[in-house]
């Protein structure tokens, strides 16, 4: 099996720091503040209905899925781009797609990925070889293994990568919270800043882990995706 990636310990330039701000922003062309992972069908259900529960909600999720899941596969990821294991990236696709529990969530895996492809071609890259690879995965290039791929080419460290996935992932989890409770901005940013404490330790046991202790099972996270498929009245497509 493969080992756990460790990070060099060096600091990220200036030019890849820009680019894994670029990455975690909202404005990203890839469709991620179109999604709720579940937290509409939370809200609907009557899991989730103020500040606390949202807060706890995404603070669960971020320990139980992103961190056991998403952020260890990531740091796997940027090591295999770098090292042109094609047949390793394809590995770690298939895991992905093979992990999501629900129609929505692998759509969105699926969406994102070939969005972030398009993205990846248009912004002046197309003569990394590695774009091949990517557009070759099948059925699909899996979000995680594009973000990979983007954070790859900024040459920054796989700590500070992570790092910027998680917090992406929080900025759009906190929105979507604001529209699905709802809650005021103030909520928001106070449930932000609860995320962004618990992202680098959650980031930091992610570096340590290897195949066999990356999971993914979250089983109420997986119900509540799939119930939201036939969610009367919905804001988000997952």
């Amino acid at each position: 099996m493969a080992t756990a990636t460790t990070t060099t310990g060096t600091e990220a330039s200036p030019a890849a720091l820009l680019q894994l701000m670029w990455l975690a922003s909202p404005a990203l062309p890839v469709g991620g503040f179109s999604y709720s992972e579940a937290l509409e069908a939370a809200v609907d259900s009557g899991r989730v209905g103020n500040e606390a529960e949202a807060a706890r909600w995404l603070g669960e999720q971020l320990q139980l899925a992103l961190g056991r899941s998403e952020l260890p596969l990531l740091a796997q990821a940027i090591a295999a781009w770098r090292n042109g294991d094609a047949a390793r990236v394809r590995a770690l696709n298939d895991w992905v797609l093979a992990t999501r529990e629900s129609r929505e969530l692998r759509a969105q895996a699926e969406q994102m990925g070939r969005s972030m492809l398009e993205w990846l071609k248009n912004r002046g890259t197309r003569d990394d070889a590695r774009l091949a690879t990517l557009a070759a995965l099948a059925p699909a290039p899996s979000w995680p293994l594009a973000f990979a791929l983007a954070a790859a080419q900024s040459d920054a460290p796989p700590r500070e990568a992570l790092l910027a996935f998680a917090f992406g992932w929080a900025e759009n989890m906190v929105q979507a919270a604001l529209k699905a409770v709802p809650l005021g901005q103030s909520a928001g940013q106070r449930i932000l800043a609860a995320l962004v404490e618990a992202i680098p330790p959650t980031v930091e046991h992610a570096l340590t882990m290897d195949d066999e202790s990356r999971q993914a099972f979250a089983p109420m996270l997986a119900i509540l995706s799939a119930q939201h498929e036939t969610q009367y009245s919905r804001l988000f497509r997952s």
